[in-house]
């Protein structure tokens, strides 16, 4: 590795560092201010170009707490202001969940230092560790999908490569074209008089012409028909949404927005609508499917399911949607909120503060294989809150459906970017899928989005309101949801292999 002679001082390197991850942040929703994100990874680059391997782990740490402690902070609200939990303990809880973050980056770039065997292969390495970060970080104890760089681009010029290699794969051209962009910087100040900086240059700038040609191709078709929809967003407070004195009121509500709107094909309720366990909820249920029945129509809502469990042989609650009126089906949620909806560690966090004793923070996961949910003659997929920011998982059980269907309740993050994330999220799963998302949530966003991924209607955020239009089922299915992250997974792997090879060769020879 080269010495360091210009080498920043330490507490520069390491502000600086931070800042280069936390710049990310600002790539994403709502600020979208995409291109910081290439040049957070070129500065990242920079940073590290002299850094020894050995200290690559603490590197990786300080760029993950920048990006986690700028991009997630929002999860204070929730344990300060929802989970009953004092300012310190919020604040210490808040730095934990950032600092356990940032080891995913850590653990990479430790990685990215154990197969380093020159200052070439450090460079062109950068990429596959990046993210194979990522995809650790999206199912490892359960999985934290989000701030992935790729979904910066929804609406940035490598948007129309989502379709083709999802957001693992537009993450890592982009990381491909910052590598070569360094390397031909490198070259140049090199003065070696060579054509490299100018096919490095090329080489970097490659994917971004060719998303212009893909951007034209239809991986799915509209069907003529539209479906008629209305969403209804109750702004139910979170303080009181499990208060039984205020079930009621709710539920009144909701059958009170939805006056009017019985002739729409679909009318959506969102995350836990029906705030009562299944068994309990006969008479609200029954009066739904009267309604519908006179109809003709269908209502998709959020509901606790109570029951016994023939996967788990118990009795067990699950955060579930059920369909009332023209159709039929249950799905039960299968990604499930640590702390929110159940609590890592039970036997010895329970009761120690409240934020580890949250209501209904007591579900287990649904089964793995659910039939897909039936609405008026449609098969369309459900997913429950963060479910929608799993790539794989959403491209995979989103086959043969006609349309997407998520439902949330961002109360929990108060007015902070979370939810506004959340959307951006569920954008980059329609355009990954190239069909309709119809997004309905308790305080916003509620929205409709396209299969480009732009979205078409939205409600304003902390609003009763009501989303009402059309969306068009699609039929066919995009080269991602074929075959998922597989490929770029695959090419990781060989990227690897090869590193690993040129680390002992260079052992041995």
């Amino acid at each position: 590795m080269p010495d360091r002679p210009r080498a920043l001082p330490a507490l520069v390197h390491n502000l600086a560092l931070i800042l280069a991850g936390a710049a990310q942040t600002l790539s994403f929703s709502p600020f979208y201010l995409w291109p910081l994100g290439l040049v957070s990874l070129l500065a990242v680059l920079h940073l590290t170009k002299r850094t020894a391997s050995e200290k690559l782990f603490r590197d990786g740490w300080l760029v993950g707490l920048g990006l986690f402690g700028s991009g997630t902070s929002w999860v204070y609200v929730s344990i300060h202001d929802y989970g009953m939990t004092s300012v310190p303990v919020a604040a210490a809880l808040t730095l934990v969940f950032v600092a356990g973050l940032a080891l995913f980056p850590a653990l990479g770039f430790w990685l990215w230092g154990k197969l380093t065997s020159s200052a070439a292969t450090r460079l062109w390495l950068f990429p596959a560790v990046w993210v194979l970060t990522d995809w650790v970080r999206g199912f490892l104890f359960t999985g934290f999908p989000w701030l992935y760089l790729g979904t910066s681009q929804v609406d940035g010029p490598l948007a129309p490569w989502a379709p083709v290699i999802g957001v693992h794969g537009v993450t890592l051209l982009l990381a491909a074209s910052a590598t070569l962009l360094y390397g031909a910087f490198v070259a140049y100040r090199q003065r070696s008089g060579s054509k490299e900086p100018a096919v490095l240059l090329c080489l970097a700038v490659l994917p971004w012409l060719t998303a212009w040609p893909l951007g034209s191709l239809n991986w799915t078709e509209r069907e003529p028909r539209p479906i008629s929809f209305a969403a209804m967003q109750g702004n139910i407070p979170q303080q009181i949404k499990w208060e039984p004195a205020h079930l009621r009121d709710q539920l009144v509500q909701y059958l009170t927005m939805t006056e009017g709107y019985w002739d729409r094909d679909l009318i959506l309720w969102p995350e836990t609508a029906i705030p009562v366990p299944s068994p309990d909820a006969g008479p609200i249920v029954d009066r739904i499917e009267e309604k519908a029945a006179e109809h003709g129509t269908t209502l998709l809502t959020g509901i606790p399911w109570f029951g016994y469990s023939e996967e788990l042989q118990r009795e067990t609650f699950h955060n579930s949607m059920t369909v009332i009126g023209d159709g039929d089906g249950f799905y039960h949620k299968q990604k499930l909120v640590p702390f929110g909806e159940y609590v890592p560690l039970e036997v010895w966090l329970r009761g120690l503060i409240g934020f580890f004793d949250l209501p209904m923070s007591s579900f287990s996961p649904g089964p793995a294989e659910q039939a897909l949910l039936s609405i008026g003659g449609r098969s369309v997929n459900a997913f429950i809150c963060y479910e929608i920011a799993y790539p794989d998982f959403v491209a995979a059980g989103s086959r043969g459906t006609d349309y997407l269907v998520t439902v949330s309740n961002d109360a929990w993050f108060g007015n902070s970017i979370a939810p506004l994330q959340h959307l951006q999220l569920a954008r980059m799963r329609a355009l990954e899928t190239s069909r309709f998302v119809l997004r309905g949530t308790n305080n916003g966003v509620t929205a409709l989005i396209d299969e480009h991924g732009q979205v078409l209607q939205s409600a304003p955020r902390f609003e009763v309101a009501v989303l009402s239009g059309e969306l068009y089922p699609v039929k066919g299915a995009t080269p991602f949801m074929r075959w998922q992250s597989w490929p770029v997974l695959v090419l990781l792997g060989l990227i690897l292999g090869a590193a690993k090879w040129l680390k002992r060769k260079s052992r041995t020879g």
